[in-house]
């Protein structure tokens, strides 16, 4: 592939994300607690989660690796930070979750299977082959050290928001409770928003197209999931906090 077709199908890949955004404004994604009929059949949660997540780790790492030379000593740095968040994603994460007996639909983890493909596709072709020459003087840049913060605290957020909705389905065997402390004094999801800001400081360290895609996706997907999730804590719980806003605290 060419560095210009490269670029088109990335615009197209934004495009596209943008029109699903718009589209799961309206449709709320059929799994989790939104879980419903009509959406053909069904398997494991923890299996799905798993083949879901999977293919952004191994397409990724082979994009990479497969690269025209060797990757540039600064490149790893992206790798090892993309492979530690998705081996958590793919590997640790789905075995701590309480799912038995809990199924999601086959179509939702193809659909993610497919995104994960091409994101994968994007971001481990751009670091080995149309991205540009990371040179060390790169790690001193604003840009990166900004950006290493941003994502280090985002994915702080995610790891610890997502720890206590874990602890809290334990103690309260897998019964749905009003989640608290931290930033669920400001969101219902503060995991999503850690996600955001996460793969936001991915695409400020980097600086790359393919991961402020990626940034994008990751907004345009959680978002919606997010609203979702706050009209459903507050249809359940009547004493839902009135303060809570959904993803994006004192915002949205």
């Amino acid at each position: 592939m060419t560095a210009r077709s490269y670029q088109i199908l990335l615009a197209a890949w934004i495009v596209f994300g943008l029109v699903i955004f718009i589209i799961l404004l309206f449709v709320s994604a059929p799994y989790g607690r939104h879980t419903r009929k009509g959406w053909g059949p069904k398997i494991p949660n923890r299996l799905g989660w798993i083949f879901m997540e999977l293919p952004s780790l191994l397409v990724f790492t082979w994009f990479f690796l497969s690269a025209r030379g060797k990757p540039e000593p600064v490149s790893w740095i992206f790798f090892i930070l993309w492979v530690a968040h998705y081996t958590h994603r793919s590997l640790l994460f789905p075995f701590m979750t309480k799912t038995r007996g809990k199924k999601m639909p086959l179509l939702i983890v193809l659909f993610a299977v497919f995104f994960n493909m091409v994101n994968g596709y994007f971001n481990g072709s751009y670091f080995s082959v149309f991205g540009p020459h990371y040179t060390t003087e790169w790690l001193t840049a604003p840009r990166f050290i900004s950006g290493t913060i941003i994502f280090i605290a985002g994915a702080w957020i995610n790891i610890s928001s997502d720890q206590k909705l874990l602890r809290l389905r334990r103690i309260s065997d897998g019964e749905y409770r009003i989640p608290g402390g931290g930033l669920f004094k400001y969101v219902s999801c503060p995991n999503f928003f850690g996600e955001i800001v996460q793969w936001t400081g991915f695409a400020v360290l980097t600086w790359s197209p393919a991961a402020l895609a990626f940034a994008l996706w990751t907004f345009f997907n959680l978002v919606p999931r997010a609203l979702d999730h706050h009209r459903w804590y507050r249809k359940k719980f009547t004493d839902y906090p009135e303060e809570r806003k959904a993803v994006i605290p004192g915002v949205l």
